[in-house]
């Protein structure tokens, strides 16, 4: 029941998210405590004691963008209470791997390395790393040799065989001794068995090595793949995993044949030693770089994965799909992006990669180009050496003039006229141009030039909405630049108060005022967490800093997107390296805006048709669906003890639907089904709330309520009002039918589906009512469908409904008098009044069993007993109005004639034989009370006719 988690990761790529700290949980993982130590940085192992769990070292590499002395390796006596730290070297020198002999814990192996990131290179190595050892349980250390490398070394992986404990391997940077090594007498002496590139190559993100639990002679080696030796470490061959770039592996210890992966793709697990894996596809774990969206319907997000392709996913998912995976698909690029597109015509995509690349996706012809302005290998080289300096994630933009007009950014601005067929540059170098900036990146031991830390470069690029010919363009290093003449001339209007080097991240150009921006700027990658936050109403001719350390974000979290809501002017939203913020006052102050989201860092961020549209570094994409309250929050309907908001219009669609987990109407992450209403409440005493829709008619079309009788008899869930914001789903049904409780039939028991148009929503609470309008849009994908069918199909489906409640109504009104009339027979033994009774209860059950199938009595057995009068309306009623797709699919606007032809045949049967039942119900009860009352007992309720 006790784990012990780490926060950062020990393989530090550019992008990487700072470690936080320790974590504990108690009780299996099902809440969470902080357990200190943090400003240790990334952590590179947890090993615990196998006998005393209270006993915990921790392997610390420190700050990954900067020095400090909280690196090395910590001890906790009291299970994570308080910490020592017992192995310190430098501090810029931390320790990365630990490995505890099993048999005796107080062997303990440790790595030290040495491991810092600028924006433009990564340092890796030292003459202070290498391979510690302690025989007291950390109280005193060795650093070991015996033919390990010396002088300069880098990252180290340490694994002591459980098997054997005088067998350890070490995996370690270095040039040109590097490789693996082995031991056989317990660290004394060190001999290489391998020294393939394959191992160690890219060291700083990989060099792990995991001896098997129960066998002295197999070890595995983690690189781009999975490799395993079963000759001691001399020869490795691959193990085919779902996904490359492999960091973590854990072994059963009672079973070796179940291991579970960590890559880059996410956790995969195997039961027989490698053979097979399970997938990946079930965790929502993307790393995403940034978000746009279009303006289709449903409206799609775009974002590009790391080390998985770019991708294309709608908001909501329709009806009918197996599988969510069936909505996505890939628009061109790679892993890094970014994406650009005209979102009013999304079949066109522009999606880039590393190096420059950009290609322009068709989605209708399914065709990849790459159009990118300059084919030049970036691998491997330095900046200096490069014409056009694209970065990792160079920035691009479609105009919003013009959709064949883009941009992308390296250290100028290119620009392409003609969808990328050709390219010209606009701007001059915009960066600082800093030559030791330029150099090859990694080192001391081995460069590592992927594109991450090109440096110097156009960083955001934002194309005004306002004006043609207007661009602005932010940096990594620290400026920021505007042209208003189509690139012929830029001005740096760089703010004042911009920290040195700081990279402008994202610019929010305002939809509410020309030459209004606001930016987000972090400086991370420096280890300077401030957030930093810019605003300009000028174009840039004055800047004010929208953060400081008592407007409500953090000093250290560092702010990664701000946009403005462009629905209300000075709505702001932050996205920050550790969840979301919101500002009413234009920055002035700010409040958490985290709900349910994850702790995680938001890269990216769009305000798109009252949605709130997030990406986030390593739990995907989410949405807040519906930011219209925000919109008319104010301190006066805050501190209101209610208050019912305007809802903003909400399109009538096909219930999402479908199944496999992911999506579907089941799925609680899918958005909301219908309209969202909502309402704040200050008081939350017993009072009754109720919340009512009626229609332009002015009949109640649904009712909610804290009354459980109320929602009972209306088919609604009860209202559970909280403090402060609440909200109330209505699926865009009237009521539907109403059934004896207990009925078991086959088909949609839904509510009628509402026609597009004006509804009022009435809330009260105690003396207040207060009413709203909420507009029902039709769905624009069936144009064909008039606003006359959608209201023939409304009155055709209550006319069926009131039949169904008709039959009940009956069916209900005979157990009623059945039950009378039974209970009478056993309050007297008189002869003459049992066997009344018993022919009167024989023939009120022979009708309703004609009504309703009074066999079934779970949900499949209407597949057993034939379906009765109630059943046949109920199959009508599915299939004018029902929305269930599992057995007749639903349907939008009239129905074809055969509807109304069954509508016939069954009204036909229902009036004749309820004309009979009434006629019936009347006779008996009238017979049964007069015999009673002959024998001076009183009778049962007469039935009128």
């Amino acid at each position: 029941n006790i784990i012990f988690v780490g926060t950062g990761s020990a393989d530090p790529r550019g992008n990487i998210s700072a470690g936080r700290g320790i974590y504990k949980s108690d009780d299996n993982g099902k809440s969470w405590k902080f357990s200190g130590l943090p400003e240790a940085g990334q952590i590179g192992k947890i090993r615990i004691h196998p006998h005393n769990p209270d006993l915990i070292y921790v392997a610390a590499l420190g700050h990954i963008f900067g020095p400090n002395q909280e690196r090395g390796v910590y001890r906790s006596k009291d299970g994570g209470e308080t910490w020592d730290r017992i192995l310190t070297i430098s501090d810029t020198t931390g320790a990365v791997s630990l490995s505890m002999n099993p048999k005796n814990p107080r062997e303990i192996y440790a790595g030290m390395w040495r491991a810092e990131r600028k924006p433009w290179t990564m340092i890796s190595g030292s003459t202070e790393g290498g391979i510690y050892k302690t025989m007291d349980g950390g109280d005193t250390w060795k650093k070991l040799g015996g033919g390990l490398p010396s002088g300069m070394v880098g990252k180290t992986g340490v694994s002591i065989s459980p098997a054997n404990p005088d067998r350890a391997w070490v995996i370690i940077e270095a040039e040109p001794e590097g490789g693996v090594y082995r031991t056989d007498d317990a660290g004394i002496t060190w001999k290489r068995v391998n020294k393939e590139n394959k191992l160690r190559q890219r060291a700083w993100y990989y060099t792990h090595v995991i001896a098997d639990p129960s066998n002295q002679n197999t070890v595995y080696a983690l690189n781009t793949r999975l490799y395993r030796s079963v000759d001691g470490g001399k020869t490795f061959e691959v193990i085919p995993v779902p996904h490359g770039d492999v960091h973590d592996l854990w072994i059963n210890p009672n079973n070796p044949d179940i291991m579970i992966v960590a890559d880059d793709g996410g956790a995969q697990v195997t039961l027989n030693g490698g053979e097979s894996w399970s997938t990946y596809m079930n965790q929502p774990t993307a790393e995403l770089y940034g978000v746009v969206v279009d303006n289709g319907f449903p409206y799609r997000l775009y974002g590009a994965q790391q080390d998985n392709t770019t991708i294309s996913v709608p908001s909501w998912t329709d009806a009918n799909r197996l599988h969510a995976k069936q909505n996505w698909y890939s628009v061109g690029g790679c892993e890094t992006g970014p994406i650009a597109l005209n979102p009013n015509n999304p079949d066109i995509i522009y999606a880039g990669c590393y190096g420059g690349v950009m290609d322009k996706f068709d989605k209708e012809r399914q065709q990849v180009v790459n159009v990118m302005s300059y084919p030049q290998l970036q691998l491997g080289e330095a900046a200096k050496n490069l014409k056009y300096r694209f970065q990792w994630v160079s920035p691009m933009a479609v105009s919003p003039h013009d959709e064949n007009e883009i941009y992308h950014g390296s250290q100028y601005v290119h620009r392409s006229k003609d969808g990328g067929n050709t390219w010209e540059v606009i701007s001059p170098d915009l960066s600082t141009n800093t030559p030791e900036h330029l150099e090859y990146s990694g080192g001391p031991i081995n460069h590592d030039i992927t594109g991450v830390e090109i440096s110097n470069v156009v960083f955001e690029i934002f194309p005004s909405p306002h004006a043609t010919g207007e661009v602005w363009a932010g940096t990594d290093d620290g400026r920021v630049h505007i042209t208003r003449d189509d690139g012929a001339t830029w001005q740096e209007i760089t703010p004042p108060d911009m920290p040195k080097y700081g990279t402008v991240n994202k610019i929010d150009l305002s939809g509410h005022q020309a030459g209004k921006a606001f930016m987000a700027v972090q400086k991370y990658r420096f280890d300077d967490f401030t957030p930093y936050i810019f605003m300009t109403d000028n174009y840039g001719k004055t800047w004010k800093k929208l953060t400081n350390e008592k407007n409500g974000i953090p000093i250290d979290h560092t702010v990664r997107v701000v946009r403005e809501d462009p629905d209300r002017k000075g709505l702001l939203y932050a996205g920050t390296e550790y969840g979301m913020y919101v500002s009413f006052d234009e920055g002035r102050q700010w409040q958490s805006f985290q709900i349910n989201l994850p702790i995680v860092p938001i890269t990216d961020m769009r305000v798109h048709q009252k949605d709130l549209v997030l990406s986030t570094q390593g739990r995907s994409f989410w949405i807040l669906d519906d930011i219209s309250p925000l919109h008319e929050l104010d301190a006066e309907k805050a501190k209101a003890n209610i208050h019912l908001f305007s809802p903003r219009s909400v399109y009538k669609i096909q219930t999402p639907g479908g199944s496999g987990g992911i999506s579907g109407q089941n799925n609680p992450q899918n958005r909301p089904n219908g309209a969202t209403i909502y309402y704040s409440l200050q008081d939350t005493s017993e009072a009754e709330i109720n919340l009512s829709i009626f229609d332009s008619q002015g009949r109640r079309v649904r009712l909610f309520s804290t009354d459980s009788t109320l929602a009972k008899t209306h088919k609604t869930p009860i209202l559970k009002p909280q403090k402060g914001l609440n909200r109330v789903t209505w699926d865009l049904t009237y009521e539907g039918p109403t059934f004896v409780e207990g009925t078991v039939i086959w088909g949609y028991q839904g509510g009628v589906k509402a026609p597009p148009g004006n509804y009022e929503i009435m809330i009260s609470h105690k003396d207040v009512n207060q009413t709203q309008s909420i507009e029902v849009l039709a769905d624009p994908r069936i144009p064909e469908v008039s606003q006359e069918d959608y209201e023939e199909q409304l009155k055709l489906g209550l006319s069926v409904r009131n039949a169904i409640n008709e039959i009940h109504s009956r069916i209900k009104e005979i157990k009623k008098i059945k039950t009378q009339v039974r209970w009478m027979s056993e309050q007297t033994e008189d002869e003459a009044i049992s066997v009344m009774a018993k022919e009167t209860i024989d023939e009120l059950s022979g009708y309703e069993q004609i009504l309703m199938q009074t066999k079934n009595q779970s949900n499949q057995d209407p597949i057993r007993f034939a379906p009765k009068l109630d059943n046949q309306y109920v199959e009508l009623y599915n299939y004018i109005t029902g929305v269930d797709g599992y057995i007749s699919g639903g349907r939008e606007g009239k129905p074809p004639l055969s509807a109304y032809q069954r509508l016939e045949d069954v009204k036909k049967v229902w009036t004749e034989l309820n004309g009979v039942i009434s006629a019936v119900l009347s006779e008996r009860t009238k017979s049964f009370n007069e015999l009673v009352r002959s024998k001076n007992i009183i009778g049962i309720k007469e039935e009128k006719p």
